[in-house]
């Protein structure tokens, strides 16, 4: 009763109706809890001032990631009853990965929110962490069940088309080693360093070729640099061009 009450107000009678409705486009219903939502979209490259003094989107983000990773899994699950492991992690490590986020960020609109609630320079990164976020959100106002609609209509069923994605192949090194095996070269992975940033470890990782660096790539995870090197060196080769690329 009292949230029911809180969305009426919110999208009636707040002095924050407009960005309440704003909302509500995006997640099909008015939020009661408004101070989250615009949590979500907080990011913490963001100066503080008295206006948006919140906590960033970085904690949101955390839920959200586990969330929508377990939602995707039960979503393809129920939708491929006869297919095996491998196949349904293959699956959702497409949906879920950044790249795809992004995209599904850029077509929700989560620039517009972005921008909002941002004094600082929009990056397309940012649209899939606000992604994660905003399930984050979702997931804290009406649950579980509730969040599993918000994801399959109005993310999964909208944006994301399955069956393309059945025989996309993103797995950059597999790629780029066929491509050198064809040709004759030798192509390997070389750690340039190992360094910390936010109390993580990181890898800067070159892609090598015939003993050329080719491409250079650093993430917090060892392979998914060796990937994203990976992706570099066949956009330079030609081999796929540059339109999904992550990078701002």
């Amino acid at each position: 009763m009292f949230r029911t009450i809180k969305r009426f107000y919110n999208a009636y009678l707040s002095p924050e109706r407009d960005v309440a409705r704003r909302f509500r486009q995006i997640i099909g219903f008015t939020p009661g809890n408004l101070r989250i939502f615009k949590q979500a979209f907080f990011h913490k490259s963001t100066q503080s001032d008295k206006t948006y003094a919140m906590q960033n989107n970085e904690r949101l983000e955390f839920l959200g990631d586990a969330v929508l990773g377990t939602v995707v899994a039960d979503y393809l699950f129920q939708k491929y009853p006869n297919a095996d492991e491998g196949f349904l992690t293959k699956m959702r490590s497409k949906i879920v990965k950044r790249k795809s986020l992004n995209k599904i960020g850029d077509s929700m609109g989560m620039d517009m929110m972005l921008n909002e609630f941002n004094n600082t320079r929009i990056s397309r990164s940012m649209l899939g962490n606000a992604v994660e976020a905003l399930v984050g959100a979702v997931y804290m106002e009406v649950g579980y069940d509730g969040t599993k609609r918000f994801i399959v209509r109005r993310m999964l069923r909208r944006f994301v088309d399955i069956h393309e994605l059945e025989t996309y192949d993103d797995n950059y090194k597999s790629q780029l080693l066929e491509h050198c095996q064809k040709n004759g070269q030798n192509v390997s992975y070389r750690l340039i360093t190992r360094y910390k940033m936010d109390k993580r470890d990181r890898f800067k990782v070159a892609v090598v070729i015939d003993g050329e660096k080719v491409a250079i790539a650093d993430d917090f995870n060892k392979k998914s640099a060796e990937q994203q090197a990976s992706e570099k060196a066949l956009q330079l080769l030609g081999l796929i061009t540059e339109e999904d690329s992550d990078e701002d």
